[in-house]
């Protein structure tokens, strides 16, 4: 096999993770990322508890960790203080660690988090009548899109469930949001006048339909009554177009399904998606015809980055409303404009060409509005995601290799 045919295979198979995710040094179990049932096994397992009640006491603590945001089984106060405290000799409420926050100009929050040895990121977009969440569901990616920082950095592992709803705990901590009178934030003491948190995108680090069973596990915890109780209506998961998982992620998670298309002929899909080249246009629209749930009211969101002289003409344009209304698909279009990294070999589309682009496509009347970059002073736009310590790893190779060049 040649190199270029390794790296093609690694593009668009999904490859063994090369990590494990590795056991706490304290030994203590996370219930964070359990379900209900879970948790209740564990009390039993533990001997903390016999079956019928161990379902009560799972309930309990349940509404402590999901609706309050309680991480000190000192403060379950409706749960016995011998119990108390033998939880917190055998299990933790985790959260990941905040390596670093930073926070760009148009108040996006970016947070590098570190867990089980390894680094991801997650983003807070706030906006007038929201604020959305964008989460992680692997550490690196196999999928090599071109335009995609993240693409550029190598698949670690997948996140467990626990990681992926930790990035949405954390979250809350940061805002202030749980229900109680004086919650820590990382900004200091406060409790917020309302929700900011309203919305989730799985649109972080990672193809999540390739961490199919955790990103469903820990969707169904956000969108739990008894829970963190996210709408389903409010949760959008994004795929690249891994075609077999679609049906699935419709009939078990049944969130929104954004699409990353960028592209509507082979060739230019091929190059910058390569996904493509297992699973090509006619086969992803035709998923997206069966995805569960799709219709005008829950339209499918196709993302397209705008990349000049790439995929931005008016016959490109003309031919996405000729493939939505092809494939009759309850559709709108998310023009993004493209958000540059070090090293990209991207320009993004000059504005101009990016309204025309639009106007096309509304004119068909397929709504296409462009998404307004946010972060990008913090590396935290749409394409930018990809941890501290592997920017690092790889400016430590690039200073190496001009030193070696250097000496010859």
């Amino acid at each position: 096999m040649t190199l270029e045919s390794l790296s093609l295979s690694l593009a668009v198979e999904p490859v063994p993770v090369p990590r494990a995710v590795p056991p706490r040094v304290d030994g203590l179990r996370d219930l964070v990322g359990l379900s209900r049932a879970a948790i209740a096994d564990a009390l039993v397992e533990a001997g903390l508890a016999e079956p019928k009640p161990a379902r009560m006491r799972a309930r309990q603590i349940w509404g402590w960790i999901y609706n309050r945001g309680v991480t000190d089984f000192a403060a379950m106060t409706d749960l016995g203080r011998p119990l108390r405290e033998a939880l917190a000799q055998r299990f933790v409420v985790g959260r990941p660690e905040v390596v670093q926050a930073l926070v760009s100009s148009d108040g996006t929050r970016k947070w590098l988090l570190r867990s089980g040895g390894v680094e991801y990121e997650a983003v807070f977009i706030p906006d007038a009548d929201r604020g959305t969440l964008c989460v992680s569901s692997q550490v690196g990616c196999t999928l090599n899109c071109r335009f995609c920082h993240t693409g550029t950095m190598k698949l670690v592992r997948n996140l467990t469930a626990a990681e992926i709803v930790g990035q949405v705990l954390l979250a809350r901590d940061a805002l202030g949001e749980w229900p109680q009178s004086a919650q820590p934030t990382f900004e200091g003491t406060r409790q917020s006048e309302g929700r900011l948190l309203t919305n989730i995108v799985m649109m972080g680090m990672g193809e999540p339909l390739y961490n199919f069973e955790q990103v469903r596990d820990a969707l169904r915890i956000v969108m739990d009554a008894e829970g963190l109780a996210l709408s389903r209506r409010r949760i959008t998961l994004s795929t690249s177009g891994v075609v077999p998982m679609m049906a699935r992620a419709g009939e078990e998670i049944g969130v929104n399904l954004a699409v990353s298309l960028h592209a509507v002929t082979k060739a230019v899909r091929d190059e910058i998606v390569p996904l493509n080249r297992k699973w090509g246009i006619p086969e992803l629209l035709e998923a997206c015809q069966r995805y569960p749930g799709a219709n005008n009211a829950r339209r499918i969101t196709f993302e397209y980055v705008m990349l000049d002289g790439v995929n931005d003409s008016d016959a490109d344009a003309r031919e996405l409303v000729r493939l939505i209304k092809a494939y009759r698909l309850p559709a709108k279009v998310n023009l993004i404009p493209f958000n540059p990294w070090p090293g990209s070999p991207y320009a993004c589309s000059p504005d101009a060409r990016i309204q025309r682009f639009s106007d096309i496509v509304f004119a068909a009347g397929i709504s296409a509005p462009v998404r307004t970059p946010r972060g990008r002073d913090i590396m935290a736009a749409c394409g930018q995601l990809k941890s501290a310590s592997e920017k690092l790893s790889r400016a430590e190779l690039d200073r190496r290799a001009a030193e070696k060049e250097a000496a010859w």
